[in-house]
């Protein structure tokens, strides 16, 4: 057994030769592999991100929103990090802007559609 470690381990032994592509050809897959992914699922999510943070910078008194929790309420003020929603006739509520879902009936588009 020994005798075998040594004889895989000699100075003189035999190097298998290297593939047509060299050492990129074992890269290769796993950069198509990077690829893949990135153009699946990193960039679509990029888009989504950039897409509400847009949602979140264009809110304004009157908008209709349903947060993370599932909570449904009307905007009533807007700060720069924080909303302020009417939940019922009494109730307000401040959470964080990124606590927003989405946006369900937009003021502005509930204007546009009563002209």
């Amino acid at each position: 057994m020994i005798e075998l470690l040594y004889a895989q381990a000699a100075p003189g032994a035999a190097v298998p030769a290297a593939g047509p592509m060299g050492a990129l050809g074992g890269f290769l897959p796993l950069i198509v592999i990077f690829f893949i992914f990135y153009f699946l699922l990193i960039r679509p999510q990029q888009k989504r991100e950039k897409e509400h943070k847009k949602l979140l910078n264009a809110l304004k008194k009157d908008d209709k929103v349903i947060t993370s929790g599932g909570i449904y309420g009307t905007v009533i003020n807007v700060k720069p990090e924080a909303v302020e929603l009417k939940i019922d006739d009494n109730t307000k509520i401040q959470i964080l802007k990124s606590a927003i879902a989405t946006v369900i009936n937009p003021a502005g588009i509930e204007a546009e559609k009563k002209a």
